[in-house]
């Protein structure tokens, strides 16, 4: 008798990452294994339901595969007896086979908000295990149901196309993040993880109303599929994958473009920048902000609208002032762009 069909789901969506991660190092896929050069895969486990399906499954496929399986949890610090929880996460990872098994503590700011300031020094900090183990991957328990809340968030804000294209299979410094469970919906996750007896914890911040991310999981979408129907998540996630090929494509053309609106010197040319479709170039001002050190995450809409007015609406005003300390202004006809 095989697994559960819903193990069997999340142990494929596993398998297929790991066959990717070994063709793009050009490692044959026959079972031999050599600690020094067989590619390493972390998973980013907090201890829920999708993260510890996720690392069952990493530690099931890997021992099939020339690939060495190993965890790492993030202690936010965010509430009493936090420590004490990495530690019980380290133990079932360990219990798993997962090799290297680790908590790495992180010191949370305060910018952007609670929920973006406690993602940027997670990803700090998987980003440098990353590094101090040699990783070629890091696996992330991201459901469809996330997709879909991201997507609607998206939304809220006005962030344009690229927000509503959600989160990426793919993503990170050389492709280092992967998402096996992006088809796949937070219930056969959560089926995954009764059928194997695998201890979860559900972190109260999920449930907290606080949370702008928790208020739509657990009032925003019900509401949805309550109005127009089951299926919502399914088209929020299949509208998050045709966002992101028009952005894709959209970015390539800006990327493009932003050779041919510079001058001698490098300057950004306002009548050039005019006679480009407003999406690419306001893609091209996004593009030049982030490069003089505007962070990406900080950088929403409204801002590169302004930017864009100094020249499609030009009436002499002055300089527009942008997160990281970076200002834009006109001057002889070029748009000026630097950190202050």
């Amino acid at each position: 008798m095989g697994p559960h069909p819903a193990v069997a789901a999340i142990r494929l969506a596993v398998r297929r990452v790991l066959h990717d991660v070994l063709t793009e190092h050009q490692t044959d896929p026959a079972p031999a294994r050599d600690a020094h050069t067989t590619p390493l895969v972390l998973v980013a486990c907090s201890g829920g339901a999708d993260s510890m399906a996720l690392a069952s499954a990493l530690a099931f496929e890997a021992r099939k595969l020339p690939v060495r399986a190993g965890g790492i949890t993030v202690d936010h610090g965010l509430q009493d007896g936090s420590d004490t929880r990495a530690g019980e996460v380290v133990a079932r990872m360990t219990a798993l086979g997962l090799t290297p098994s680790e908590a790495v503590a992180v010191t949370v700011g305060r910018e952007g908000g609670p929920e973006a300031a406690a993602r940027d020094a997670r990803y700090a900090a998987l980003d440098a295990a990353a590094e101090r183990h040699g990783a070629a991957a890091i696996l992330l328990g991201h459901t469809r149901d996330d997709q879909a809340e991201t997507v609607l968030l998206g939304l809220a804000r006005g962030s344009g196309i690229r927000s509503l294209s959600g989160m990426a299979a793919i993503s990170g410094a050389s492709g280092r993040y992967r998402r096996p469970f992006l088809q796949l919906d937070r219930q056969t996750v959560r089926k995954a993880c009764v059928a194997q007896e695998l201890a979860v914890w559900d972190d109260p911040h999920n449930s907290d109303p606080a949370y702008t991310r928790s208020r739509l999981r657990h009032e925003g979408l019900p509401a949805l599929e309550k109005a127009l129907g089951k299926g919502v998540v399914e088209a929020l996630a299949r509208t998050a994958q045709l966002s992101r090929d028009d952005a894709d494509a959209l970015d390539t053309w800006a990327a493009d473009a932003e050779t041919r609106v510079r001058d001698e010197a490098g300057a950004l040319e306002c009548a050039k920048l005019h006679g480009l479709p407003p999406a690419v170039r306001r893609r091209v001002l996004r593009r030049a902000v982030i490069a003089e050190g505007a962070p990406a995450g900080s950088l929403f809409a409204r801002h590169i609208e302004e930017v864009d007015r100094l020249i499609t609406g030009w009436r002499g005003q002055g300089a527009i002032n942008l997160p990281g300390r970076v200002e834009a202004r006109r001057q002889g006809g070029r748009l000026v762009i630097r950190q202050g």
